[in-house]
């Protein structure tokens, strides 16, 4: 490899992997709470909420991390127009025609029907989904959550008329989409970037935040291009 080239490169800067931190633990701990709470007189989802201290302090930690989700939530969109401020701000996590064309590239590279994968960019269109579900999430998990928590204040938002079944429609909401996310994050997000055989047990990026050129060049080639041109590493050994 031509020796202008690093053998890493910073992917997530430290705010970056702090956010993602501070979001995966508190989804963890609303996931683990919110399941105990929703089956808290099944087994044995009755015994799992009593690792919590019962369904009282189980229901307290499940606020407390909702709460937490929501301003890391809200400190990401900061975030992102502090990269706008300074001019760092790129449009890579923003659908695109392309992702369409890429998803069915891949499909057809799986089935056998093309001997060619896509090229992604900086993020494939799995992980701009993965990101967006998140603002996805927060709408209706989020809402309906600081609704059910705090049910006076909210219920001065609805009209009377629709008290007598508004809590039922948010509770389907919210723990619905909350098994719904749980299952996407266990079987979609686990396996991509940390069961794979090719990072397994784990792929080290939420921590260190970098790269591998190598492993850039092969899973984001666009990306690598754009980094270090077409033609790079094709020179001296």
């Amino acid at each position: 490899m031509n020796k202008s080239i690093p053998t890493e490169i910073e992917r997530f800067d430290l705010s970056a992997r702090i956010q993602h931190i501070c979001l995966f633990t508190t989804f963890l701990l609303l996931a683990f709470t919110g399941w105990g709470l929703k089956y808290a007189y099944v087994e044995p989802s009755s015994a799992w909420i009593n690792i919590w201290g019962g369904a009282r302090i189980a229901g307290i930690i499940h606020r407390i991390a909702g709460i937490g989700m929501l301003c890391t939530f809200l400190y990401h969109q900061f975030y992102l127009l502090n990269l706008w401020r300074k001019k760092d701000l790129r449009l890579t996590v923003v659908p695109m025609p392309k992702d369409v064309m890429d998803l069915i590239q891949n499909f057809m590279y799986y089935l056998g029907l093309s001997r060619e994968k896509p090229k992604f960019g900086k993020f494939t269109y799995l992980q701009k989904f993965d990101y967006w579900a998140v603002y996805w999430g927060m709408v209706i998990i989020g809402t309906s959550g600081l609704f059910l928590a705090f049910p006076v204040p909210a219920s001065y938002l609805f009209p009377t008329w629709s008290l007598p079944w508004i809590w039922d429609t948010l509770f389907t909401m919210h723990s619905d989409e909350s098994l719904l996310a749980i299952v996407f994050i266990l079987f979609i997000h686990f396996y991509n970037e940390h069961l794979r055989s090719d990072v397994f047990p784990m792929n080290w990026m939420w921590l260190t935040g970098k790269i591998s050129v190598e492993e850039l060049k092969h899973k984001h080639p666009l990306e690598y291009e754009r980094l270090f041109g077409k033609n790079a590493g094709q020179g001296k050994r």
